[in-house]
């Protein structure tokens, strides 16, 4: 299992230093995902790609709930009326669930890919000042190694905290 390390840096010089540290301490590359505002140069960098900075899982994972209910729902309705005595009932209301949870995911996610990560938000004003934030994700047994790393070679970068669960899928 993994947790999120979010990191604040100040500039692209630092971020790269920082990418180095953390290869050398055998943090994969693609565990490492940087982030800035529009317009900031990531040359170099393994930038966060759209599952990290938006709110696509989220919302795909919501429309799945929500579009089985209402299949689900919509099934169990038609059983009930005259149109229920020409298919099978189980198999109807099966189809209709498995059917609203793939529509529901895929339209959620279209409108999740255009929104900003609620969990990011916090960091808008200091990527707006050009700040580079990085979301490292670490095993659970290396924090404290990798947080002690950090914070010694790298003062002039801020600290801002875990993230508690790190998403299975981004």
């Amino acid at each position: 299992m993994r947790r999120r390390i979010y990191w604040l840096l100040p500039d692209l010089q630092s971020a790269r230093q920082v990418m180095d540290d953390l290869l050398l301490a055998r943090i994969e590359n693609s565990h490492n995902h940087f982030m800035a505002h529009d317009g900031v140069d990531l040359s170099g960098l393994h930038e966060a790609n759209l599952l990290q900075v938006t709110d696509f899982v989220r919302s795909a994972q919501m429309g799945l709930a929500l579009g089985a209910a209402l299949g689900a729902a919509a099934g169990a309705l038609i059983t009930l009326s005259s149109l229920g005595e020409l298919v099978s009932k189980p198999g109807l209301v099966a189809a209709l669930t498995a059917l609203g949870a793939g529509f529901g995911a895929w339209s959620a996610s279209m409108i999740g890919a255009s929104i900003p990560s609620r969990r990011l938000r916090r960091f808008e004003p200091a990527l707006a000042r050009g700040e580079i934030l990085l979301m490292a994700d670490v095993p659970s047994q290396r924090i404290n190694e990798i947080e002690a790393m950090l914070h010694a070679k790298h003062q002039e970068g801020h600290d801002e905290g875990l993230e508690p669960n790190v998403p299975a899928f981004p």
